[in-house]
Protein backbone atom coordinates (compact mmCIF):
# COMPACT_ATOMS: atom_id res chain seq x y z
CA UNK A 1 0.00 0.00 0.00
CA UNK A 2 3.16 2.46 0.41
CA UNK A 3 3.57 2.78 -3.55
CA UNK A 4 -0.56 3.40 -3.68
CA UNK A 5 0.28 5.85 -0.99
CA UNK A 6 2.71 7.69 -2.82
CA UNK A 7 0.56 7.49 -6.19
CA UNK A 8 -2.32 9.13 -4.16
CA UNK A 9 -0.35 11.94 -3.13
CA UNK A 10 0.65 13.13 -6.39
CA UNK A 11 -2.42 12.77 -7.67
CA UNK A 12 -3.70 15.06 -5.32
CA UNK A 13 -0.66 17.34 -5.76
CA UNK A 14 -1.27 17.25 -9.42
CA UNK A 15 -4.93 17.47 -9.08
CA UNK A 16 -4.36 20.42 -6.77
CA UNK A 17 -2.43 22.56 -8.83
CA UNK A 18 -4.50 22.31 -11.12
CA UNK A 19 -7.73 23.02 -9.76
CA UNK A 20 -5.76 26.22 -8.22
CA UNK A 21 -4.79 27.58 -11.24
CA UNK A 22 -8.81 28.52 -11.39
CA UNK A 23 -10.18 28.95 -7.79
CA UNK A 24 -10.38 32.43 -6.21
CA UNK A 25 -10.45 32.61 -2.63
CA UNK A 26 -12.15 35.62 -2.28
CA UNK A 27 -15.54 35.12 -0.23
CA UNK A 28 -17.85 36.37 -2.25
CA UNK A 29 -16.14 35.19 -5.39
CA UNK A 30 -15.33 31.28 -3.89
CA UNK A 31 -18.80 29.45 -4.98
CA UNK A 32 -18.63 31.36 -8.36
CA UNK A 33 -15.02 30.13 -9.08
CA UNK A 34 -15.87 26.48 -8.19
CA UNK A 35 -18.84 26.69 -10.19
CA UNK A 36 -16.60 28.19 -13.16
CA UNK A 37 -13.59 25.20 -12.74
CA UNK A 38 -17.06 22.91 -12.95
CA UNK A 39 -18.60 24.29 -16.20
CA UNK A 40 -16.62 26.62 -17.90
CA UNK A 41 -12.45 24.53 -17.26
CA UNK A 42 -12.23 21.72 -19.91
CA UNK A 43 -12.70 18.09 -18.03
CA UNK A 44 -12.73 20.49 -14.13
CA UNK A 45 -15.52 18.69 -13.18
CA UNK A 46 -13.04 15.40 -13.86
CA UNK A 47 -10.39 17.62 -11.98
CA UNK A 48 -12.48 18.51 -9.20
CA UNK A 49 -14.25 14.96 -8.86
CA UNK A 50 -10.44 13.71 -8.33
CA UNK A 51 -9.54 15.03 -5.89
CA UNK A 52 -11.89 15.33 -3.91
CA UNK A 53 -12.20 11.17 -3.97
CA UNK A 54 -8.44 11.40 -4.23
CA UNK A 55 -8.19 12.84 -0.50
CA UNK A 56 -10.63 9.66 0.67
CA UNK A 57 -8.34 7.21 -1.39
CA UNK A 58 -4.94 8.55 0.08
CA UNK A 59 -6.81 8.21 4.05
CA UNK A 60 -7.61 4.79 3.30
CA UNK A 61 -4.31 3.70 1.77
CA UNK A 62 -2.59 5.24 4.44
CA UNK A 63 -5.02 3.36 7.69
CA UNK A 64 -4.01 0.12 5.25
CA UNK A 65 -0.70 0.71 5.00
CA UNK A 66 -0.20 1.52 9.16
CA UNK A 67 -2.44 -1.14 9.79
CA UNK A 68 -0.51 -3.58 8.01
CA UNK A 69 2.63 -2.75 9.55
CA UNK A 70 1.15 -3.51 12.82
CA UNK A 71 -0.63 -6.59 12.08
CA UNK A 72 2.97 -8.08 10.58
CA UNK A 73 5.22 -6.52 13.63
CA UNK A 74 7.14 -3.73 11.31
CA UNK A 75 6.98 -1.34 14.31
CA UNK A 76 9.92 -3.66 15.74
CA UNK A 77 12.13 -2.09 13.29
CA UNK A 78 12.91 1.17 15.02
CA UNK A 79 14.13 3.09 12.50
CA UNK A 80 11.66 2.73 9.46
CA UNK A 81 8.73 3.12 11.92
CA UNK A 82 10.04 6.29 13.81
CA UNK A 83 10.47 7.86 9.86
CA UNK A 84 6.96 7.00 9.29
CA UNK A 85 5.67 8.71 12.14
CA UNK A 86 7.34 11.50 11.97
CA UNK A 87 5.51 11.60 8.02
CA UNK A 88 2.61 11.04 9.76
CA UNK A 89 2.69 14.34 12.29
CA UNK A 90 3.96 16.20 9.77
Amino acid sequence: FGSLLGLCLMTQIASGLFLSMHYTAETTLAFSSVAHICRDVQYGWLIRNIHANGASMFFICLFLHIGRGLYYGSYLFKETWNTGVILLLT
